[in-house]
């Protein structure tokens, strides 16, 4: 392994990104109501397929070069780092510049590196860096290849953290297998009766009930249209060979509506009332039970 180039990684890098990663959550909110730009390798400022910021892009080509005969792609493993940290002869700053690499190498993404020597040209293929989150988005041609493309709208940030993930997974593989996507958005809106109460088991029952608890009925009548529930439908989480991207879409649509309804309207409707002077909530209320009696 070449030392001397794996010292002169670019060093800031994992805490500048750390530090970029506390403004994500504001930048998914943004998501919901802002005029997208596509990436596009005729662009240096687009929406960021890794955060979603609308930034600036930086632009790079790529050069290669070969390894002698006998070498291969190095990836670190966890036992040569436990050697170099047994390692008595190296200086304590050099094991913390190692351990930023390693660490880099570990996460499986690709990240830029500098290098002295010059190899060969690469012709299409590019990576471009995100001002924002520092990441790297890997392009062959025109095309993204890395990371997956997310299609469809983002997830209404008041879902829970895991139909989040379903949901942004299944955005990243519609292109490829709407079929797939479609399996996890099932699922996704199973867990999201169970978060708001029901039993998750029986999707049909689970979605009367929560019209009756005051769900849009349009809600149910969208979510028989794309074979979710009734007599047909599969299970949550199984793939329907009969699904297309149209109904993946729709899908999006449909769990972010329930969301939109049952958990962010009633959430900002409690905050605003909560911001009412207190003599003025007492006399709601007191009006609230006079009514009832």
């Amino acid at each position: 392994m070449n030392m001397k180039t794996i010292i002169n990684f670019i060093k800031g890098t994992s805490k500048q990104r750390k530090s970029n990663e506390k403004s994500d959550e504001k930048i998914r909110n943004e998501q919901m109501t802002k005029k997208t730009s596509p990436p596009s390798i005729k662009k240096t400022a687009f929406d960021c397929p890794h955060c979603g910021a609308f930034t600036t892009q930086y632009w790079f080509s790529i050069k290669a070069k070969q390894l002698d005969e006998n070498y291969f792609p190095i990836i670190p493993s966890k036992e040569w780092w436990a050697s170099v940290q047994k390692d008595p002869e190296k200086p304590e700053e050099e094991k913390r510049i190692l351990l930023d690499w390693y660490k880099e190498m570990s996460t499986g993404l690709v990240f830029i590196e500098k290098a002295g020597e010059r190899g060969y040209d690469v012709r299409n293929l590019y990576i471009s860096k995100c001002y924002h989150c520092k990441k790297i988005t890997v392009w062959v041609h025109d095309n993204i290849v890395f990371p997956p493309e997310k299609q469809g709208i983002p997830p209404n940030q008041d879902l829970s953290e895991e139909i989040i993930r379903d949901f942004e997974e299944a955005r990243s593989i519609v292109g490829l297998s709407p079929r797939g996507a479609a399996a996890l958005l099932r699922l996704c809106i199973q867990k999201l009766c169970v978060f708001l109460g029901e039993k998750g088991k029986d999707i049909d029952k689970n979605i009367a009930s929560l019209v009756a608890k005051g769900l849009n009925p349009l809600v149910q009548k969208s979510l028989d249209i794309v074979r979710v529930i009734g007599n047909e439908a599969v299970h949550p989480g199984v793939i329907d060979l009969n699904d297309d991207r149209d109904t993946a879409n729709k899908l999006f649509d449909l769990i972010n509506s329930i969301a939109d309804q049952m958990i962010t309207h009633p959430k900002n409707v409690e905050e605003l009332y909560e911001k009412l002077p207190e003599s003025k909530r007492k006399a709601i209320e007191e009006r609230n039970g006079k009514a009832k009696k």
